[in-house]
């Protein structure tokens, strides 16, 4: 089972790193990061880089797909190289998935047309206007497709989907392992819940959510 995470300039590393925590660790599994030239990759913060260790060319057949976010996005919604090999191999995978606005990528590359889908809060709009059906859902089952909210509902949709692979047991274990017990200290996780002057903030400023 070859998992494929995938990276471009300017992804954001928890979309990344949340669904390789509880994924990697699956039976007979391989991870292997993947870009459009092997090397390193920086972050949505250009402070920290991961190492893609193979090039889209060099993976073809991958199991699993993850495609991470990062912060607008209309770059790659444009990527022809991200978004022409996940067309590509998009016919021989079990599961195609995403974390954030990666599911602007999907939605981008054809994949998610007419399919119920989520993203962060700030681009379900957008996610509609690529043709998928969005939700305010924090993770989003529709055939093999599995998109997952903002950043950290990347580690739901890793657990989840590692238990529909391998059973609750697994998933159970994982989270145990990585201690996930969330106790955040505010309450401001969701636009419902956050202070409306930060929320209309964000929207103002941002170009998915206008």
């Amino acid at each position: 089972m070859q998992i494929a995470i995938a990276l471009y300039e300017r992804f954001t590393v928890l979309d990344a790193i949340g669904p390789y925590q509880m994924l990697y660790s699956l039976p007979g599994a391989e991870t292997v990061f993947v870009a459009e030239k092997a090397g390193p990759v920086r972050d949505d913060g250009n402070s920290l880089a991961l190492v893609a260790e193979k090039s889209f060319d060099e993976v073809r057949r991958p199991d699993i797909v993850v495609v991470p976010g990062g912060p607008d996005q209309s770059d790659q919604m444009e990527n022809e190289a991200l978004l022409g090999w996940l067309r590509a191999v998009d016919p021989t995978t079990t599961w195609t998935t995403s974390v954030c606005t990666g599911s602007l990528a999907l939605a981008a590359a054809g994949l998610l047309k007419g399919r119920r889908a989520t993203s962060h809060w700030l681009a379900l709009t957008e996610l509609d206007r690529l043709g998928a059906r969005s939700t305010g859902e924090r993770v989003v089952f529709d055939g093999k497709y599995v998109t997952a909210a903002g950043v950290s509902a990347g580690i739901d949709m890793g657990l989840t989907l590692g238990g529909r692979i391998a059973g609750d047991e697994y998933a159970q274990s994982a989270q145990l392992m990585a201690e996930y017990d969330p106790q955040p200290p505010y309450d401001a996780g969701s636009p419902e819940k956050a202070p409306a002057h930060i929320v209309a903030r964000f929207r103002e400023h941002s170009p998915l959510g206008r």
